[in-house]
């Protein structure tokens, strides 16, 4: 819908879930650099040798890659945290492939995004961003805390471990 992509079906109904058709449609880097020039407009460059068709197969596969780590790094300068940014190979390579934290990533990218004044993707699509909420409490309330006795507090009325036998001792033989 924001990438604009013909592979990507405008009604949810037809869209194909599988796990290879996902892979298949990211694995490339292309639709995910579609995705972070969408909402994050003016960084990417497309003239770059880098969607550009090689030659060279072993070209082919070193450009994606490159794509998926310019994506990764654009994302971080979106405001995606660390935490969230996955590694190159846990899309592109079938041998560590790792759907789910590509997954978890294009979800903080959205939760990212509807923070943004200029996003125009859909409303609400993705949980909102936690805000920080800094209560102040007044000294007369800090201090009426002291005279509360916590539940984690009680007594256990002297009740110790001693005596007890339970299981097979443990032998130590010399």
């Amino acid at each position: 819908m924001m990438t604009g992509c013909d592979e990507i079906p405008e009604e949810p109904e037809q869209i194909n879930g599988s796990h290879d058709n996902f892979h298949e449609l990211l694995y490339d880097g292309l639709l995910l650099s579609k995705l972070i020039d969408a909402l994050y407009p003016g960084h990417i460059n497309w003239n770059d040798r880098t969607f550009q068709t090689p030659k060279i197969e072993a070209m082919r596969m070193m450009r994606e890659k490159e794509r998926i780590a310019s994506f990764n790094n654009l994302v971080q300068e979106f405001g995606v945290p660390d935490s969230f940014v996955f590694p190159t190979d846990s899309l592109h390579d079938r041998g560590v492939l790792n759907l789910a934290q590509v997954c978890s990533c294009i979800r903080a990218l959205g939760i990212e995004a509807q923070t943004k004044p200029d996003y125009r993707g859909p409303e609400n699509y993705w949980p909102k961003k936690s805000m920080r909420n800094i209560r102040s409490f007044t000294e007369e309330q800090l201090r009426a805390g002291d005279s509360i006795i916590g539940l984690q507090a009680g007594s256990n009325k002297g009740a110790s471990q001693a005596g007890l036998t339970m299981g097979k001792q443990r032998m130590i033989l010399d």
